[in-house]
């Protein structure tokens, strides 16, 4: 079987692992030094990088060094430079090319400066090719098929002409062939996902406040509605809490970690690290504090990088080794 290695230990992955990432991206990430209405803003530097929220998420289990299959759409030129860019960074990809353009996802940061002592950033997420009934339906398949009784991602949006109950059909479809589905969106398509059942979700406090449509002012309000979500169903439900940390909930416990105080370059593909550790805790049967230790280490070492780099491994090992976990009996 693959193995990942963790605080020197080997770990035997017990679970095959599937990706589906529908609506991928070129990311293209600016730094300037200002950005001024109805003025040009010079760029101090840029990249482009994978993106998407499927894609980050191959991306950091190879990382992990976790054998994952990516079913992903692509389409025209940025489709070909998208493929050109992972061409090192996932294991298995298997490619369903459509007619259009790939999206390009666009991040701009203001840098530091005397009178800003923080950088700020901006996100423009670009609108995807319309996928084909029939390819659709045709990588879905492949998607599902591969895995029965294994580990299924859903994440990221969806294009415009599909509809927001997809993501709930195809929890239902993991479920019906045993597997798990850990689902990682937000608005409608979580709303209704989260009917569905999957194993785990991984909204942020905002994302979680839209869902339940109130305000969680505080980590005990959050670690409330956890609870809650976890008995309708759902096994773990973890949050993100941006600086402050982030909390997992399963039938045993719940759990707190605040983050590693670090200086944040870029947050874009945080969130997906945080899944991908997780799903790789649950693919190695890790505890719920270790897997917490570990998806938070992840998103921390990520943050830092600049683009949508993720982490790298020796900065995720240093924060492990500083997170403690903290039990909330909630």
């Amino acid at each position: 079987g693959y193995i990942y290695l963790m605080k020197d230990r080997v770990c035997d992955v017990k679970s095959s692992i599937s990706v589906l990432s529908l609506n991928p991206a070129v990311d293209m990430t600016y730094e300037i030094p200002f950005l001024l209405k109805n003025q040009k803003a010079h760029a101090i530097s840029m990249r482009y990088d994978p993106g998407g929220n499927g894609i980050n998420v191959g991306r950091a289990l190879k990382k992990l060094q976790i054998l994952a299959h990516n079913y992903c759409v692509i389409a025209g030129e940025m489709g070909q430079l998208l493929q050109h860019l992972l061409a090192e960074e996932l294991d298995v990809v298997d490619y369903e090319i459509v007619d259009g353009e790939t999206r390009v996802n666009n991040t701009i940061i203001e840098v530091p400066s005397e009178s800003k002592a923080v950088n700020t950033q901006y996100e423009v997420s670009g609108i995807g090719p319309d996928i084909p009934e029939k390819q659709l339906n045709q990588l879905l398949d492949r998607f599902l098929n591969f895995s029965p009784g294994g580990l299924a991602v859903i994440t990221g949006s969806l294009q415009q002409s599909i509809p927001t109950s997809l993501y709930a059909e195809l929890i239902d479809r993991v479920n019906v062939k045993g597997g798990r589905a850990i689902v990682d969106t937000h608005g409608e398509t979580l709303k209704l996902a989260v009917k569905a059942r999957p194993y785990l979700i991984k909204p942020n406090l905002h994302e979680l406040e839209v869902l339940l449509n109130k305000s969680l002012p505080n980590l005990e309000f959050v670690a409330y509605e956890a609870r809650l979500l976890q008995r309708s169903g759902i096994e773990w439900v973890c949050v993100s809490l941006g600086e402050t940390g982030a909390l997992l909930t399963n039938s045993e416990n719940s759990y707190y970690v605040q983050s590693p105080e670090v200086d944040v370059v870029c947050s874009v593909g945080a969130g997906d690290s945080m899944v991908a550790a997780l799903v790789a805790s649950l693919a190695c049967e890790h505890s719920a504090d270790e897997a917490l230790r570990l998806s938070v280490a992840c998103a921390t070492a990520t943050v830092i990088q600049p683009g949508t780099a993720l982490f790298s491994s020796a900065d995720m090992k240093t924060f492990y080794e500083k997170i403690l976990v903290r039990k909330l009996d909630i």
